[in-house]
């Protein structure tokens, strides 16, 4: 039996030709909400391993990659209980406001540590551990919830809701993109101190909190944008919780077998994608140490700041999103579509050929030498973001899509902080995985990577039609 809970402000199919004005406020919200992330993201790493006397904590690198791992993980986590929360008590847009208040305080309080502050836990200052928590919190109220209220702006079965998703994501991508040049460039350059060594210019102390305050005031102009115009193009959509939305007079709700066997789905392709965002995830940590020391960042004499790299994969994400999405719609034209679990599985293999790439950037080393004279060429690295790009767009944009188009109304919020379980457990497991890249070496650890997500994501083809036969007629 279908649901009784139906969100009554949807509009009809046939009212619009083009997508909602409402679409594009998520988008620069969300945007905004990315630069932010992903602005300090980028700096985490190399905040917490530089030294004292260079602006950073001084933490020992393979203790770096398990605090990164630990706090991406549970950015990931929170999501769950953000959604369930605004499912049954608050409504999603009260949700986006508290989340994103609270990461921008996350935001302020890193910017108030003092490198050399006393220690309180695994070498981090008092304010860079509430300023994590915080941060940790507000994206579980945040993240779940925006995602939602793109999905609630279409009916089920509107053929334009994989393309709302593919906007949407161009607009996490735009922020993730801008935030290291904009965050990298105050960290790197110009809040930072520069000595001349042996004729080449190199960073002597880093600003690494004014990189935080740029992500944190980034937070505050989307919240701004977002509280600005969301009563006139959302109107009631996202205020009320679920249970209010609810008509009093509708018979209990029970799952029907296919609502049932829908969530299924939505909890097996979850149990897969952990190793690819296990994979990719290493761009914060691993990859990122391992360009900081032995990729050649010099182009045409301007020596390029490490976190800049971060933007690479949502460059490619802006340009290629286009591509992506018209192959699908190609297909889905020619009655030729691929299913959901296909596209994802098909995504996992690129990731894993992207890591082949960073094998043959440590075999061009000679192997697993420490010299960090011996650099690699960038195109190594490009070269692996590039394919990772392309199998993030297989991945990531379908999963939310098919979150809001497999789950039950009343569960749609919490079903979606289950899709970002998948990343919580694959952050954790990608910093041990980063940390033993000096013991085991670089060359068996991305090959390692590499083996697992291509034989992972050559299962998930192999059981795409039994998962494609559970969707019952929502898998393309």
């Amino acid at each position: 039996m279908q649901s009784a809970s139906v969100v009554p402000d949807q509009p009809p199919v046939a009212a619009q030709q083009g997508h909602p004005k409402a679409l594009y406020l998520l988008f620069f919200t969300e945007m905004w909400e990315r630069f932010s992330y992903y602005g300090m993201r980028g700096l985490l790493t190399l905040y917490l391993t530089k030294t004292i006397l260079a602006g950073g904590l001084e933490v020992p690198a393979a203790t770096a990659t398990l605090i990164y791992g630990y706090f991406t993980g549970f950015v990931y986590f929170t999501p769950i209980i953000g959604g369930w929360i605004a499912d049954r008590f608050i409504g999603q847009r009260r949700a986006i406001l508290i989340g994103g208040t609270l990461m921008a305080l996350g935001q302020f309080s890193l910017f108030s540590t003092t490198p050399g502050s006393p220690a309180v836990a695994f070498g981090l200052p008092l304010t860079t551990c509430l300023g994590l928590l915080l941060l940790i919190i507000g994206n579980g109220f945040f993240k779940p919830n925006i995602s939602t209220l793109v999905g609630q702006l279409y009916e089920q079965g509107d053929p334009r809701r994989d393309s709302a998703f593919t906007i949407f994501y161009m607009g996490i991508n735009i922020g993730a993109f801008l935030a290291p040049l904009v965050c990298g460039y105050f960290a790197e350059d110009l809040f930072a101190t520069k000595t001349v060594v042996n004729g080449v210019e190199q960073v002597s102390n880093y600003g690494f909190r004014y990189g935080f305050l740029a992500a944190g005031l980034g937070m505050v102009l989307g919240q701004i944008i977002f509280n600005l115009f969301a009563p006139r193009l959302l109107g009631p959509i996202g205020l009320a919780p679920v249970k209010v939305v609810k008509d009093v007079n509708a018979p209990k709700e029970t799952l029907s077998k296919e609502e049932t066997d829908r969530m299924a789905v939505i909890f097996i392709i979850t149990l897969f994608v952990v190793f690819f965002w296990a994979g990719f995830e290493q761009a914060g940590s691993s990859l990122t140490l391992y360009t900081d020391s032995y990729i050649d960042r010099e182009v045409f004499g301007y020596l390029i700041p490490t976190s800049w790299f971060q933007s690479v994969n949502p460059l490619f994400i802006v340009a290629l999103a286009p591509i992506v999405a018209s192959i699908w719609l190609s297909l889905g034209r020619k009655g030729k579509d691929l299913s959901i679990p296909v596209k994802m599985g098909l995504g996992m293999v690129l990731l894993g050929f992207g890591f082949l790439f960073m094998v043959g950037a440590v075999l061009e080393r000679g192997g697993d030498v420490s010299d960090t004279t011996v650099k690699a060429s960038i195109l190594w690295l490009l070269a692996t973001y590039f394919f990772h790009t392309i199998g993030e767009l297989c991945l990531s944009p379908i999963g939310l899509s098919m979150v809001t188009r497999l789950a039950p109304i009343s569960y749609t919020s919490a079903l979606m902080g289950v899709w970002f379980l998948a990343p919580f457990v694959a952050q954790i497991a990608g910093g041990y995985i980063a940390a033993y890249v000096e013991e085991l070496g670089a060359l068996k650890v991305f090959g390692l990577i590499a083996g697992f997500v291509i034989l992972a994501g050559l299962i998930l083809i192999a059981i795409a039609k039994k998962l494609f036969h559970m969707m019952h007629g929502r898998g393309n």
